[in-house]
């Protein structure tokens, strides 16, 4: 608590807590204005036949596809954006050259991302529109209340609109508040759908359709999943590193030891974001274009089914190593090393420091790789089975104890800077040191 007293201590801190909240607020309160043109009771009846397809977009839009509200595409665009933008990089030599251009070229990438944001939007907007034309409740109530082309424009414009403002709030609340802004809507969204996923548990069990045996169960595995997270999120692999003395007129410097560390898992919660906002694009083009082959494709890769996991994990190990790949520079390490004087004992510098640094973070990835694919598919196998929400599973806990992990350890730094106590007696957070 007198961490939490501290911190409040210092303005420009408290103003960036303040504003992330602020900005928080409005994305809650943007999921809740409806789409224009929709029957909402028929699009809840429709919706609530295809939870184990729905279930997860619903879960990363904080439950503003459940509402269809201006904010029902949520940030999945953005990042799909994402995705394509940072696989271009390596393979266009010009984005590549604009990647390592310094803060301008950062600008640019981000401006081509806002780009595709946008693009992608309007396409799944309007396959959208196109498809809730077609579609009744199961009781026969059409969703659309007025279809045609004016309904169409419209729900592109909203839905794009809605797109492009959470990306605005998402950039605003990384750069003027604290933490990831794109990171903490997710989070947002998960842990504002946590309480009625309790209630509609607790219903369940009442209902019989969740055995009462499996309870203490769920909450040891969710208790155990969320410690593997931590100890995993904040673990290092620590490269010792020797300086060189070094004689300048009457003075030594040099010839400390030090470490280079080495998280295990580099690239945080970004592999199942990207993973699971890949595997959403079956399941929602499967239950808007009816053709035989369409459905039996979308039908193989749904949550629940072998197909579905196998691939899912793929995706997982794939953005794992690109991630590394693209964030930790082995060479740069060694070239930087070697001009500071730094060395790692018993290996020469240069070109053999940056093979055992590439070897070492290729063995964490590995590790790191085969721990997100654990955490994030078996929990869910095992909650499938039992009729548990979503938000229980293994990617919900990943992501929002991973975001809430980053986030404190930011805002520690802040208090860090000056003068200040961490949140905890013991001071700084692992994966900070």
């Amino acid at each position: 608590m007198s961490g939490i007293a501290n911190a409040a201590n210092i303005p420009e801190l408290r103003r960036r807590v303040v504003f992330t909240l602020l900005m928080l607020m409005i994305y809650r309160m943007g999921v809740q204005i409806p789409t224009p043109g929709i029957n909402g009771e028929a699009l809840a009846s429709f919706l609530d036949q295809y939870k184990g397809i729905f279930g997860m977009i619903n879960m990363f839009s904080g439950g503003a596809l459940e509402n269809f509200s201006i904010f029902a595409l949520g940030i999945m665009p953005y990042i799909s954006a994402s995705i394509i933008i940072q696989l271009l990089t390596v393979v266009i030599p010009k984005l590549e050259a604009l990647s390592k251009d310094g803060e301008a070229g950062k600008r640019k990438i981000t401006q081509y991302t806002r780009y595709g944001t946008v693009a992608l939007s309007l396409i799944q907007s309007m396959f959208i529109a196109s498809g809730l034309e077609t579609l009744n409740a199961p009781g026969g109530e059409a969703i659309v209340l007025e279809t045609g082309l004016q309904f169409k424009l419209l729900t592109m414009l909203t839905l794009t609109s809605g797109t492009a403002f959470i990306m605005w709030l998402g950039e605003q609340m990384t750069e003027r508040g604290i933490g990831n802004g794109i990171s903490l809507i997710i989070f947002a969204g998960i842990v504002a759908r946590m309480p009625s996923a309790v209630v509609n548990s607790i219903q369940f069990i009442k209902e019989g359709d969740i055995p009462l045996f499996f309870v203490p169960f769920l909450i040891v595995m969710m208790i155990g999943i969320v410690a593997i997270i931590i100890f995993a999120e904040t673990a290092q692999r620590k490269i010792p590193i020797q300086y060189a003395k070094r004689v300048v007129g009457r003075k030594v410097y040099g010839g400390q030891s030090s470490h280079l560390p080495l998280k295990i898992n580099v690239s945080g919660v970004i592999p199942p974001i990207f993973a699971s906002s890949i595997m959403m694009f079956p399941a929602t083009i499967g239950s808007f274009i009816q053709v035989d082959w369409v459905q039996q494709a979308s039908a193989a890769l749904s949550p629940g089914t072998i197909y579905y996991y196998l691939v899912f994990v793929l995706f997982i190990v794939f953005f794992c190593f690109f991630y590394a790949a693209v964030q930790f520079k082995p060479d740069d390490v060694a070239e930087n090393l070697k001009k500071n004087g730094g060395f790692i004992p018993g290996i020469r510098p240069g070109v053999n420091t940056a093979d055992f640094i590439d070897k070492v973070l290729t063995r964490l990835t590995v590790v790191g790789a085969i721990y997100l694919g654990v955490i994030c598919v078996l929990p869910t196998v095992l909650i499938n089975k039992f009729n548990v929400p979503f938000y229980f599973g293994g990617t919900a806990l990943l992501i929002v104890v991973g975001v809430a992990i980053d986030t404190i350890g930011q805002i520690e730094s802040h208090v860090i800077m000056r003068n200040y106590e961490g949140f905890m007696k013991s001071g700084k957070i692992k994966g900070r040191r």
